[in-house]
């Protein structure tokens, strides 16, 4: 259950010296083909992290062909200036070197604190590659995912077999900075499907806007987030545009749902659902400003089913509703109906870590869901002490 799930993968991750712990912190998906399409959706954060900048402009160099992906975690890469570009471009044609190929179809990813990056971090990661190369088998794919951990407790991987023989298969870190903006955390996606490079393109977004676009863990957007999706075609198989994009969003939504679960120091999963909204913009707009509300947020971490926060979040947004004809449902009981006290808040039971937060706008017929978490003394501990 990983990325070398689906045929035609090999996988590797080792130590390169890049963290200070000593653990794995550098990884490789090799796409062997037949065919060597892919796809990726980036941060739209407009400071971005090298590496972003290598892999934005390597897949429209390369018509869409994706040989492979290196990913590091224990450094950034991102403010280190041009020396930091030419370490990722080295990364890519170096790779290229190694799997015969052009330096173009090598994505490039990194993970960590930003600021980091500079000789050591270079010389660590080219002196590893062979070794690295050398190891990727159809196995590796744990090792892979184990490899590109920054906060995260433990690895996310899933994959997906499809009755017609073909396969998805993912792995994904993040454990902070979780937020929108294409796409989040490093995420790579493989597929033995047979793929041209502009449908892996269309599947991968529309997957990742449902999914990882929807996660809001902490209102923070990274300089690094990258979701890459990789098509061998090793199946044979072509399946029906509907079939694979459902499919894969499914893949998507597991390894959000991962994520979310292992966000720093959370205590609650909260699902938020937005429903009676007069578009699926104001759905998201409003399931949103109450995910980054940290009144909310913390309500939920002290178990107080205090739905007044719910709708002081709303009123910031720009959504179509009216305050005094609004349902909030809290765990199943409606604590808030027409704008005014419902069920008594005593009824709400918060101890489970599963949250579930339900709206009803009353002005349309479309709803989304938010994903986030609560607000908790660990979370606001661990990012205190990120860098020391």
């Amino acid at each position: 259950m990983s990325v070398t799930t689906p045929a035609g993968f090999r996988a590797a991750g080792m130590a390169a010296g890049l963290k200070a712990s000593g653990g794995p912190d550098l990884a490789i998906v090799i796409n062997d083909g037949p065919t060597r399409t892919g796809a990726a959706v980036f941060t739209s954060n407009r400071a971005q992290a090298n590496p972003i900048r290598w892999s934005r402009q390597a897949l429209t160099h390369s018509d869409g062909e994706v040989r492979a992906i290196v990913l590091n975690s224990g450094g950034a890469n991102c403010f280190t200036g041009q020396f930091g570009y030419e370490t990722s471009a080295l990364t890519a044609s170096e790779t290229a070197v190694l799997l015969g190929t052009e330096a173009a179809t090598i994505q490039v990813c990194s993970t960590g604190l930003i600021g980091e990056g500079g000789e050591a971090f270079r010389t660590a990661i080219l002196t590893a590659l062979p070794l690295l190369v050398e190891a990727a088998s159809p196995e590796g794919g744990l090792a892979a995912a184990n490899a590109i951990l920054t906060t995260d407790t433990h690895a996310k991987t899933t994959s997906y077999t499809s009755p017609q023989g073909w396969s998805i298969g993912g792995m994904a870190k993040g454990a902070g900075m979780l937020a929108p903006g294409l796409a989040t955390m490093l995420v790579v996606l493989t597929t033995d499907a047979a793929l041209t490079a502009g449908e892996c393109d269309h599947a991968l977004r529309a997957a990742t806007a449902v999914t990882f676009d929807r996660l809001d863990s902490d209102g923070a957007m990274s300089t690094n987030d990258q979701v890459t999706l990789l098509a061998s075609g090793a199946s044979g198989v072509t399946p029906k545009e509907g079939d694979f994009e459902a499919a894969l969003a499914d893949v998507c939504s597991d390894l959000a749902l991962q994520l979310l679960g292992d966000a720093e120091g959370a205590s609650h999963n909260i699902a938020i659902t937005v429903s009676g909204a007069a578009s699926v913009a104001d759905a998201v707009e409003v399931g949103r400003s109450i995910a980054r509300n940290n009144l909310f947020k913390t309500a939920i971490f002290g178990n107080d089913p205090n739905w007044g926060r719910v709708l002081a979040a709303i009123g910031t947004t720009r959504a179509a509703f009216d305050p005094d004809n609004v349902d909030v449902t809290i765990n199943g009981v409606r604590v808030c109906s027409k704008g005014g006290p419902d069920r008594p808040r005593g009824l709400v039971d918060l101890t489970p870590r599963e949250v579930s937060l339900d709206i009803n706008l009353f002005t349309g017929g479309e709803s989304a869901t938010i994903w986030t978490n609560d607000l908790t003394h660990d979370y606001v501990h661990e990012n205190s002490a990120y860098s020391s």
